[in-house]
């Protein structure tokens, strides 16, 4: 079955032209059309023959199904994380930020100077392995990912995200996303990952 691209309430988002909010969209939708065309793709092994690590039809497949997956993935959630914005950070992601680095003005000026270190994303995600959160930078969709991680906020840097409406002014840009993020989602996403996790727990210790 095919995927279909979501839909999201761009107009709730202030700062950034509707413009600049649906060329970013038309990549997104991009990335569902060739997954999709990458899943009709044959999975009989002998129409892949000679398979190479340096190159082989199979290894091109398999890096551009990665690369567009996780292009869908990353894009739904920072469309989710900034439509529809809530006006101040609360719950379990302050108490987690504060534990961690302090201050919610800190926080936000360390993911901010990792956004302007980055080419592609930011991805603040929780980590079963400490249960504290992590803020992953990632030059492209597939670089950079950190397994077993659940992202809880994901902002996009790639240029595409705002140079129509910034130009080279990244920093700018990441200032309008701060005030449109939907904290509500983000602590929503929280507490379905720690019941995820405590699930996970319970299994392998019964185990």
């Amino acid at each position: 079955m095919d995927i279909v691209p979501k839909n999201y309430a761009f107009a709730t988002v202030k700062g950034i032209t509707q413009k600049q909010l649906q060329e970013h969209y038309t990549i997104y939708k991009g990335y569902v059309t060739k997954l999709n065309e990458i899943d009709s793709a044959s999975r009989n092994a002998a129409d892949f023959p000679n398979p190479n690590a340096t190159y082989s039809s199979l290894r091109s497949l398999k890096l551009g199904e990665t690369y567009a997956l996780d292009g869908i993935k990353l894009h739904e959630l920072y469309f989710e994380n900034i439509t529809n914005s809530t006006c101040c950070i609360d719950g379990e992601m302050l108490k987690l930020i504060k534990n961690q680095w302090n201050s919610y003005e800190n926080f936000m000026s360390y993911i901010k100077n990792t956004g302007l270190s980055m080419r592609g994303w930011i991805i603040i995600a929780l980590d079963p392995l400490t249960y504290r959160l992590r803020v992953i930078g990632s030059d492209a969709h597939d670089v950079g990912a950190v397994w077993d991680c659940y992202p809880i906020l994901v902002i996009d840097v790639y240029e595409h995200a705002y140079f129509l409406d910034f130009g080279t002014n990244k920093g700018k840009y990441l200032e309008v996303i701060f005030e449109n993020i939907n904290w509500k989602v983000v602590n929503k996403r929280i507490q379905i990952h720690y019941m995820m996790m405590n699930m996970m727990k319970r299994y392998f210790y019964d185990f």
